[in-house]
């Protein structure tokens, strides 16, 4: 079931609604440059396990409206907040993968955890996605503007070299097609958007202090986009939190290992 949240008087952000009778949510929310369609393999199975999955399109990705503005982590997670209060979510599991990643866990800092009462983080861009002085393991910051340069350059040219990092597991063309065309529905301007917030953003080091629920971190250990030691980092600076690394996947973990991946999530739920 598919419809959609005003969280701006001008912006509605579409929510797909998957088996909303389930008795545990997980509300997901999906990773640069896709759509809440990246986590296909995960709603053909948990659902069939009698949960509710709730997947998000953020602004400018997807289905959702594609205003000019509003890319931040905070008005991002200001969107998930609307949409929590709009449902009436409670104890739920929150998860994101890869920026959305960085958007819960800005959520759960901003809004005091509000509806939540787990967290599961998939190749988190936490907490800095780009290398700085105090922290060397992330991208440089000029692979993130050479991203910014060639989406405004070349969108489809970029989107076919970050499909080609995504995933460490072979995946046959029709597929890789696939993820292409999950990125062409952005708005170009919301795909270069993001990549200046990675830039801008920092205050995801305070943010995950402020984090109390029980948290599941699972990150690829041959991930190029966020790599491995982002998910250490997390690990450390998340309070009962747990990480299990993924020895056969890239970024896309999701499919990279999706049994692996949805069993430790169902287990965590279930835990």
């Amino acid at each position: 079931m598919g419809y959609y949240i005003t969280v701006e008087p001008t912006v509605k952000i579409f929510v797909e609604d998957i088996n909303p009778g389930g008795r545990e949510t997980l509300l997901f929310i999906h990773g640069w440059p896709g759509s809440h369609k990246l986590f296909e393999y995960q709603f053909n199975q948990l659902p069939c396990q009698g949960y509710r999955c709730i997947g998000v399109d953020t602004r400018g990705f997807g289905d959702s409206d594609k205003p000019f503005n509003g890319y931040s982590y905070d008005r991002l997670a200001d969107d998930i907040f609307c949409i929590v209060k709009e449902l009436g979510l409670q104890n739920i599991t929150l998860c994101g993968h890869s920026t959305g990643g960085a958007i819960a866990i800005r959520y759960m800092a901003r809004h005091k955890e509000c509806g939540v009462a787990k967290l599961a983080l998939f190749a988190a861009a936490a907490p800095s996605l780009i290398q700085r002085p105090y922290f060397p393991y992330g991208l440089t910051k000029k692979a993130v503007t050479d991203l910014i340069e060639e989406t405004y350059k070349d969108r489809p040219h970029m989107l076919r070299g970050f499909g080609d990092m995504f995933f460490f597991q072979h995946v046959t063309q029709p597929f890789s097609d696939w993820f292409f065309q999950l990125g062409l529905e952005a708005a170009g301007w919301a795909t270069a958007k993001i990549a200046y917030s990675w830039l801008d953003e920092e205050r995801l080091f305070s943010d995950m202090g402020k984090i109390t629920v029980p948290t599941l971190i699972l990150h690829g250990i041959h991930d190029q986009v966020c790599h491995f030691p982002l998910a250490e980092a997390q690990n450390k600076g998340i309070k009962n939190s747990r990480l299990v690394p993924f020895c056969y996947s890239g970024h896309g973990l999701f499919y990279d290992e999706r049994d692996k991946f949805n069993q430790e999530l169902s287990a965590f739920i279930e835990s």
